[in-house]
């Protein structure tokens, strides 16, 4: 797909609403097919292929799903405990399979919640996640009492997991260093449905702090008991109604609720990108401001820092303000730690590849293991055109120093065409285009990625110049 080079004298002043939060969807969806009652969830992300794995897997586990007028969602919860059917592959002794794609949050949350099934379920997913390291969290699941059979490579997808006859009361599991933070939510999703909570001890780094804290708000606001210590170290999950319960009565978790979710500020990142790297261009994200649930709303500071104009604002007409970014005139690099937004590492490396000088991004541990090696993509990508990407800098396996040309990058008109691969990850799509704005001749493959979690994202794109898409 080629993308269309904003004129030297052009620029934009627009408004997005990014569609509904995958990470705060797919949470939401699960909590909400494992309460008691019916609950409705307002402006969910449904369009993308994520929250359709996700939704297709409750329903399979038996809750039920109805698609409302305006998007909205009813799911019908099984109040703790799974009632699989359906048509789904047998998983062995009368047991499910799950097929999950690439949805790397579908697939940590149910392998989890499978301990809630009466049956063995199997969880498993396209070639890329069979490569995803799942082996933290299966760890977990056995010390629970399951039996975990890993079916393909050691640690990854498929994995059956034979639930225990019982979890036991009040456990306690330790982590250290963590390839993912999903681990720790999928645990402490679950633990408002086992007898005397869940309790997580981190022994070490806590990977992407902000993703946990996401997980800890949202069962705080839809009612569970929460207790944690302010380093997150220790965090302890349990149901509000706990203890109340008879011994050896069912723990009722969750009751059904209602919750608008927020758009989802990982793809704002795009809006504000756009922005800050075409001077005088602004944008404004609607429905995100500094107390949303999501890390990724601190993705404006780091722009300021390179010299944009941020502010609160709201559009006319709209019902809640947003965050505007405005580009400036030259652009500068950033040191910058990414512990709490890693899915907006690559929109700040498409700004960083037009800030004379080098800039770099810290806490980047987790994208050696998302839908591609992000880390290696992007070294080979931004290559293409010019811009230098050292992995490892000061051997820090996390840490990437980003250095543009001498000069620049080449934006003349008639610069040689570029082709970026995008690897089926629908963010290395979303901000590698972002490079078209400023540089011509930038092609994009395989631009139908981006439907895992932004189906509109080109024709949106196209409004930035005016282009009929």
């Amino acid at each position: 797909m080629p993308i269309r080079t904003l004129a030297s004298d052009e620029s934009f002043d627009l408004s997005f609403t990014p569609p509904g939060s995958k990470s705060i969807t797919n949470r939401a969806l699960l909590l909400a097919s494992l309460a008691e009652g019916e609950s409705v969830l307002h402006r969910p992300l449904i369009e993308a292929d994520d929250t359709r794995r996700m939704l297709a897997a409750v329903a399979h586990l038996g809750a039920t799903v109805e698609h409302l007028p305006g998007g909205s969602l009813k799911i019908g919860g099984v109040a703790g405990r799974w009632k699989p059917g359906g048509s789904g592959t047998g998983g062995g002794g009368g047991g499910v399979t799950l097929e999950l794609g690439n949805a790397g949050t579908a697939t940590r949350f149910l392998a989890a919640a499978s301990i809630l099934s009466p049956v063995p379920v199997v969880i498993d997913g396209n070639a890329r996640m069979r490569q995803r390291p799942i082996g933290e969290l299966t760890g977990a699941l056995a010390a629970l009492g399951a039996q975990i059979q890993h079916l393909g490579a050691p640690d990854c997808p498929p994995v059956r997991i034979v639930p225990p006859p019982s979890v036991p009361e009040g456990p306690t599991i330790s982590f250290g260093h963590l390839k993912s933070s999903q681990f720790v939510s999928a645990l402490l999703l679950l633990a408002p449905w086992i007898r005397g909570g869940l309790t997580v001890r981190h022994t070490a780094a806590i990977t992407s702090p902000s993703y946990i804290w996401m997980s800890l708000r949202l069962l705080d606001h839809l009612g569970a008991s929460i207790q944690h210590s302010d380093d997150l170290r220790v965090i302890r999950v349990s149901s509000s109604d706990a203890d109340e319960a008879p011994s050896g009565a069912c723990v009722r978790g969750l009751r059904a609720f209602e919750l608008a979710i927020e758009p989802d500020a990982s793809s704002a990142t795009y809006w504000w990108a756009a922005a800050a790297m075409n001077p005088h261009a602004r944008a404004i994200v609607q429905g995100l401001t500094a107390d949303s649930l999501q890390g990724d709303t601190g993705f404006p500071e780091l722009l300021e820092r390179m010299g944009a104009s941020v502010a609160i604002e709201r559009s006319e007409g709209a019902e809640a303000p947003g965050i505007s970014c405005q580009g400036p005139p030259v652009l500068r690099p950033i040191m910058a730690d990414m512990t709490d937004m890693p899915d907006a590492a690559m929109s700040l490396a498409a700004v960083a590849c037009f800030a004379p000088g080098a800039s770099i991004m810290r806490g980047l541990a987790t994208l050696r293991v998302k839908e591609c090696d992000r880390i290696g993509a992007m070294e080979r990508e931004l290559g293409k055109i010019g811009v230098r990407v050292e992995t490892n800098y000061q051997d820090d396996p996390s840490c990437i120093k980003i250095t543009p040309p001498m000069g620049g990058i080449d934006c003349s008109h008639d610069v040689a065409r570029v082709e970026f691969d995008t690897y089926d990850d629908h963010r290395m799509a979303m901000s590698l285009a972002l490079i078209g704005l400023r540089r011509p001749n930038v092609f994009v493959r395989d631009p139908a990625c981006v439907n895992k979690t932004y189906p509109a994202y080109w024709d949106e794109l196209a409004r930035l110049t005016n282009e009929k898409h």
